[in-house]
């Protein structure tokens, strides 16, 4: 109830505002790369496992905002790099901003993710990030419910690859997706734009 509430204050607030406002916020959006959808979406129930070894359910992602994306530890490039960025991202949001963001690195390989593997991967980065894995049937539902698509490899033995996307998604504490920050991330306009969205959103 009060959610509903909020969402229709911030819509009457949204029509009352001027145009040219509205045109600032959509071109800070796009400085961004961020793209908010127009109505949110639900995220089904789904059983996971943490990069602890421990279940994690989706539900878990009420309380604070995540950003989620689909990758794996040996992935050469997109994944390192996505990292490197939301670790350089989050050293320069405001530090209310940062406690309400949990980063979630989701295996999209995991025949070689295992939670020790996953663990060990992201404390490489000393951002606090975190990391699930668990059934592909699980990971590919979870994928399609996020608009993050990957393709499983067909063989998971010797040294192989998985195309995913490089897109991550936003999810708002009460659980549902409200949009995605594109590839490449633009760091400069993320600064600016996810402490708004994190406060008008909600």
């Amino acid at each position: 109830m009060l959610m509903t509430l909020r969402r229709s204050l911030l819509i009457l607030v949204l029509a009352c505002t001027p145009p040219g406002f509205a045109l600032d916020r959509d071109a800070l959006l796009d400085q961004a790369n961020i793209l908010l959808l127009p109505r949110e979406r639900p995220i089904p129930q789904l059983e996971l496992i943490d990069q602890d070894g421990q279940p994690f359910s989706t539900s878990s992602l009420q309380g604070r905002w995540h950003i989620l994306f689909f990758g794996f530890t040996a992935c050469p490039d997109i994944c390192p790099t996505t990292l490197s960025d939301m670790r350089r991202l989050l050293s320069r949001l405001p530090p209310e901003t940062r406690e309400q963001l949990q980063v979630v690195l989701v295996s999209a390989d995991p025949a070689r993710d295992t939670p020790e593997q996953l663990k060990a991967y992201l404390s490489y980065y000393r951002a606090g990030f975190s990391g699930l894995t668990g059934e592909m049937e699980q990971l590919l539902r979870l994928s399609r419910a996020l608009g993050l698509p990957f393709v499983p490899a067909r063989e998971t033995e010797g040294d192989y690859s998985v195309s995913h996307s490089g897109n991550l998604a936003l999810v708002a504490p009460d659980g549902s997706l409200r949009g995605h920050i594109r590839a490449p991330l633009k760091l400069e306009g993320l600064q600016r734009m996810l402490p708004q969205i994190l406060e008008n959103e909600r």
